[in-house]
């Protein structure tokens, strides 16, 4: 059983809706997904990541990445092949593909390459200024008493 309902967190908790769709995505996530073509996903500093996708038998101008709504798709369409040949045994797929990656906030990517059969998509987070870590001065409050502006006052009756 991979039916999970999550409608109580929905109602339970308030600004979590992304972790909510995140894990309604996994969990919805086709089991039978296509692992073609093969991938790796690496880190390659503190903010910068690498995906290299297997592309053995595609030329550039097959190959497609964009990003869309937080997505990186890369695609790829191979043109048909005029020339008939005759295969005694076909072991490059060279199939049409469309891979999806879901990018978390404040990713971007920065640039692809593809050579020798791998399409390399460099990825760098930046955090916004706003978002980062920063330090707040504690003022101390001195221990004499606080002036005030006493008005001198005169009794009346």
């Amino acid at each position: 059983m991979r039916n999970f309902d999550f409608a109580p967190l929905h109602r339970a908790t308030v600004g979590f809706d992304q972790i909510a769709d995140l894990m309604d995505r996994v969990m919805t996530n086709d089991v039978g997904q296509s692992s073609y073509p093969p991938y790796n996903i690496e880190k390659t500093a503190d903010d910068s990541y690498r995906i290299s996708i297997a592309v053995a038998g595609f030329a550039d101008s097959d190959l497609s990445v964009d990003v869309k709504e937080n997505a990186l798709v890369v695609a790829a369409r191979k043109a048909e092949d005029d020339n008939e040949r005759t295969y005694l045994h076909r072991g490059i797929a060279t199939r049409a593909f469309e891979r999806r990656f879901h990018l978390a906030e404040h990713v971007r990517v920065t640039g692809a390459s593809h050579a020798d059969g791998m399409l390399h998509i460099d990825l760098t987070r930046e955090i916004p200024e706003a978002l980062k870590p920063r330090r707040i001065e504690i003022s101390s409050v001195s221990s004499q008493p606080i002036e005030t502006d006493v008005v001198d006052a005169k009794a009346v009756n």
